[in-house]
């Protein structure tokens, strides 16, 4: 079903181009997070979908109309800014029915929306409290609450979450989610955490350098990544040298690495695993050796740093299959061809 389309949209301020020709169709009652590292364009992106921001180029539908000279209050839109910018001299309910009130909703109705919202948000009899009396996470719900008083088409969130602890951060993200599903309402949020991305999204859109890198659902976001970038943004990840053999397979500091190819017409590239699949044994068991320089233990996984060839790398386990290794042990390492993935660098 035709939700937001952004044709070939772009952002120049001077001579620096923040966005440049994104093409991104998002369906209609989904939930996608614009991630990348900080400057990449992705909430100078999200501005211009809101309207805060004019495209120097390109397009952006909603459902069949187009909005990119539509004004701000004109698109129904719901926004949550970083910032929440919830009105400190107003309570609770008030912050909530602001855009009705302007809007001219009676005040019968201002109240049912109201107590609506803050029973979904779970802050039921919060109406006459004052916002300076909230924690964080009930001020980030006001927020939530107030974005969605006019039943918008389109809600968007930039960094929604980052001011928020580690604990309550994670909560949130749930809350979230099952709340857009709730709805059905097309979503989108900005933000840097990975984690953050994988556990709400539907689609994850990597942007670096004003460009989408790679739009795709998580785990094909983390399981085929299109590029060493995407790679190494995406959870984590150890990219490694290797070099065309003689036969134009892969060679790993000189050990074969078999079924794993190059790219054509590269005699260098960059292959990248995830440390859950660099798998350890006694020395000379796997494809190369390794040093052991630091183990940490997570509590629910084990992770062990090791070192060939000057180029540290990482392997991940949980306890019942960690392997008992000291620090200055060496020790055999494995990475199986269908766990490798080969880049240009």
């Amino acid at each position: 079903m035709s939700g937001l389309l952004l044709d070939q949209v772009s952002k120049r301020f001077g001579s620096f181009t923040a966005v440049d020709q994104v093409q991104l169709s998002v369906p209609k009652g989904s939930f996608v997070c614009l991630l990348g590292p900080s400057g990449c364009g992705k909430t100078t992106l999200l501005r211009m979908i809101a309207g805060l921001e004019e495209p120097s180029a390109g397009r952006i539908s909603l459902e069949g109309d187009d909005l990119t000279m539509v004004p701000t209050h004109r698109r129904n839109i719901g926004m949550v800014f970083q910032s929440l910018a919830l009105f400190a001299h107003l309570s609770v309910g008030q912050n909530i029915a602001y855009a009705l009130r302007i809007r001219g909703t009676d005040q019968a109705q201002q109240d049912r929306r109201v107590n609506e919202l803050l029973e979904m948000v779970h802050l039921d009899g919060y109406a006459h409290r004052p916002v300076a009396k909230l924690s964080g996470g009930q001020r980030q719900r006001v927020a939530i609450a107030r974005a969605l008083a006019h039943s918008p088409r389109l809600f968007l969130l930039d960094e929604p979450l980052s001011a928020l602890d580690a604990k309550l951060r994670e909560a949130m993200q749930v809350e979230l989610r099952q709340l857009q599903q709730a709805l059905g309402i097309t979503t989108i949020v900005v933000t840097h955490d990975q984690r953050e991305a994988m556990t709400m999204a539907d689609l994850v859109v990597v942007m670096g350098e004003g460009r989408i890198r790679q739009a795709a659902a998580p785990i094909d976001v983390y399981r085929n990544p299109v590029d060493a970038f995407v790679a190494d943004f995406i959870g984590t990840t150890n990219l490694l040298p290797v070099t065309r053999s003689l036969q134009g397979g892969a060679l790993l500091w000189g050990h074969a690495l078999e079924g794993v190819a190059m790219p054509a017409g590269r005699s260098n590239a960059v292959l990248s695993i995830r440390p859950e699949n660099v798998l350890l044994g006694v020395p000379g068991s796997g494809t190369l050796d390794a040093t052991v320089t630091f183990v940490r233990d997570l509590g629910a996984t084990v992770e062990i740093f090791l070192s060939a060839n000057g180029t540290t790398f990482v392997s991940v386990a949980n306890p019942r299959e960690r392997a008992e290794v000291l620090v200055g042990n060496t020790i055999g390492v494995s990475l199986s061809a269908p766990n490798c993935l080969v880049f240009a660098p």
